[in-house]
């Protein structure tokens, strides 16, 4: 794998824990992590002895947001390229072929929160707290918090959430939906492999071809997103997976899945 200076990357087995180090500034996201983040989802796109991807930050935070220093500066026209640079990185965990579990251990602030809700499933440690405070900074959140959270957690929620700037305890995230599940620290990244771990069992095509169908369902008519269904179903069935999982389940046995 790739050399990062401000993220690690480490592969167990089929499972691979991204991490944003840079926990002196509580792990916000500058330009350059940015890109960073970036190239790390194109390279476990790619790779294929990785079924599931675990993303957190280092210490205390998962994310404390932005870069504010990188941002102040900037004119309406180089805003609207940095929001852009942010919503195309998140993109490309929320379009990774694989699943993206945000293991949340502590401040998920602004574009950190935008970058957990990018992600496919949250788990939260106890410690977690999670906010867009942009507008106490005079701006709107820029990496897709506007559209993300309404999706999530209801209109009128995200707009008190934005509106407010206010950040939220783990506790309250799960009870509004949105973070999966809260844990003790000390048990955030084990539950996360756990999961992984689960996830990865299954038919490898099946598990993307599912997030794809929901994914790009949600937004549709109900007809429409059957129909994407229907497709992602039937390709199943082009698959040695199908064939396997299917033998397996007559023959009362465990699969053993080749992502073919």
């Amino acid at each position: 794998m790739g050399e990062y200076k401000n993220l690690t990357v480490v592969q167990e087995g089929d499972i691979c824990i991204i991490t944003i180090n840079r926990p002196k500034v509580l792990n916000v996201l500058n330009i350059e992590t940015l890109q960073e983040l970036k190239r790390a989802a194109l390279e476990m796109d790619a790779k294929k002895d990785v079924k599931v991807v675990i993303l957190t930050g280092a210490e205390r935070a998962f994310a404390a947001g932005a870069d504010i220093t990188e941002m102040m500066p900037l004119t309406a026209i180089e805003g609207k390229k940095f929001g852009q640079l942010g919503q195309e990185v998140f993109e490309a965990f929320e379009t990774l072929s694989k699943p993206v579990i945000a293991a949340i251990n502590g401040f998920a602030l602004g574009g950190g929160c935008e970058l957990a809700m990018a992600c496919d499933i949250r788990i939260a440690s106890e410690k977690a707290k999670i906010g867009q405070p942009e507008v106490k900074l005079g701006v709107t959140p820029g990496f897709g918090g506007t559209q993300r959270l309404p999706r999530l957690v209801g209109r009128a929620k995200a707009k008190e959430l934005i509106f407010t700037g206010e950040m939220i305890d783990a506790a309250e995230a799960h009870r509004i939906g949105l973070v999966n599940s809260v844990v003790p620290p000390d048990a955030l990244m084990g539950e996360a492999k756990k999961l992984a771990g689960q996830i990865a069992q299954n038919g490898e095509i099946a598990v993307s071809q599912a997030k794809k169908a929901i994914n790009q369902g949600i937004d549709l008519d109900l007809k429409s997103g059957c129909g994407l269904e229907a497709e992602a179903f039937g390709l199943c069935f082009s698959t040695e997976d199908q064939k396997e999982g299917m033998k397996a389940f007559v023959e009362k046995r465990e699969a053993k899945f080749k992502g073919r």
